[in-house]
């Protein structure tokens, strides 16, 4: 059996069909650019999950819970058998996702992937999506785009109070030095 000979550009057309078929709805043309034991690792789920037809599965939760659901390439590039995309992806929310009902709302988040190709199939995949920017949109878990802001501005306070009381102790020292 001869192995094809895969470059990091070939790596990125070979990404680019699958998800160009992903954007059609087109799931057994996805399914078949991956092996059988084709390899999941979701960014929060403590264990990896494994076959095609769990990918399968996670694809139909996706478009029956929205269904105009686009996908769009924002950057892709490979290094040797690595493929790294950041995708945008929007919809809107028509089914049920994750145990909350359809509220008809617009989404938009982003998800950073990596992929690895072996055998000229992708092998592996791990994702990490914007799993709080989308479950705010559409309302879950109590959390709101406000209270996502405070979280995310939150975080800021302390570097915001150490800058502070750098510029004041700097000010007070220099008014010192005039005295």
């Amino acid at each position: 059996m001869t192995i094809p000979f895969s470059t990091p550009q070939s790596n990125i057309e070979l990404m680019r069909t699958a998800f160009a078929a992903l954007c059609r709805k087109d799931v057994d043309a996805v399914v078949a650019l991956m092996p059988l034991d084709f390899r999941i690792n979701i960014a929060g789920v403590p264990y990896q999950k494994t076959g095609a037809d769990v990918w399968r599965k996670h694809a139909a939760i996706l478009f029956s819970a929205f269904p105009d659901i686009q996908v769009k390439i924002e950057d892709i590039f490979a290094v040797e058998d690595k493929v790294a995309v950041r995708l945008r992806l929007s919809g809107t929310h028509r089914g049920e996702f994750m145990g909350i009902p359809p509220t008809g709302k617009k989404v938009e988040y982003e998800s950073t992937e990596i992929y690895r190709i072996a055998d000229g199939k992708i092998a592996e995949e791990w994702i990490c999506s914007d799993t709080m920017t989308l479950m705010a949109q559409i309302g879950g878990q109590g959390l709101s785009m406000g209270k996502l802001a405070a979280m995310w501005l939150s975080g800021y306070r302390v570097w915001f109070a150490l800058g502070l009381g750098l510029v004041i102790g700097a000010s007070a020292t220099g008014l010192l030095s005039f005295i």
